[in-house]
């Protein structure tokens, strides 16, 4: 009987040939981790605490200790030419703005430097490796806080600063720094408030006038006095005349009239 039994469980629970089980154990997810690291025994933890290596304290701090120098770069033959352009450039230039050179297209950057050249404000762009040691060496050190990071200059041989500002309005996003005109340094609002004056032939123009009313009315003033002394020599020597010629023909006035007794 127990046989007849084990053989029907045994034929249920068992697959037949050509068949997959009824029910599979599938495990998924990673590995069991088995390897962890052990937790130091506190008596351990308290003997590496106290056998733990202090460096001792330096006397002087290292901030206070000389640098070691340098090693001297020899100037190749580019950073002697770009030395001597930026050179010129001061030299020659009355305007030199600092803007911060944005990534720009090719296309953009080429269309902003015609419309510049149009004016005749060229866009020029040196590394600052090589211009700032030029400030630091000349008049123009108190330039050196515009130049971090990529910049770029606008400069021309007359202050054209109303047509660069206009140009550099329709670009917000190339900010104007800085910079000097004829040896004056502006900030970026300096040059906003130069933009703004009236064109040198204007102001001329308004000199000339100016100068012209005070001469007018100086020479009117001068003259005034002359005009009266020569209109007053003119009447007296009128009223001689007709005095002339009410005297009679013996030459003698006539007496003059007695005055009646009261």
């Amino acid at each position: 009987m127990a046989a007849a039994v084990a053989g029907v469980l045994q034929s249920g629970l068992l697959p037949q040939a050509g068949q997959l089980p009824t029910l599979q154990t599938v495990r998924y997810g990673s590995k069991a981790v088995t390897r962890h690291r052990r937790v130091m025994h506190f008596e351990r933890q308290k003997l590496m605490a106290v056998t733990e290596y202090i460096p001792p304290k330096p006397a002087v701090s290292p901030g206070c200790l000389t640098p070691p120098p340098k090693p001297s770069q020899e100037e190749t033959g580019l950073i002697r030419l770009l030395r001597r352009e930026i050179a010129a450039v001061f030299r020659d230039s009355r305007m030199i703005a600092v803007c911060q050179n944005v990534a720009l297209s090719a296309e953009d950057k080429l269309l902003l430097r015609h419309r510049l050249q149009k004016h005749d404000i060229l866009m020029k762009v040196f590394p600052n490796q090589v211009l700032k040691p030029f400030l630091e060496d000349s008049k123009y050190r108190n330039l050196l806080p515009l130049f971090v990071g990529h910049n770029l200059l606008l400069v021309s041989e007359e202050p054209k600063v109303k047509e660069m500002v206009r140009i550099l309005k329709s670009v917000p996003f190339m900010p104007l720094l800085g910079g000097c005109i004829d040896d004056t340094i502006l900030s970026r609002q300096g040059f906003i408030n130069y933009s703004k004056l009236p064109s040198l032939a204007l102001v001329q123009g308004e000199l000339v006038g100016g100068l012209t009313l005070l001469m007018a009315q100086t020479h009117s003033l001068l003259q005034h006095q002359p005009r009266q002394l020569s209109a007053l020599l003119d009447q007296y020597v009128r009223q001689h005349q007709d005095g002339d010629s009410m005297v009679p023909a013996s030459g003698q006035p006539d007496p003059p009239n007695p005055v009646p007794d009261s």
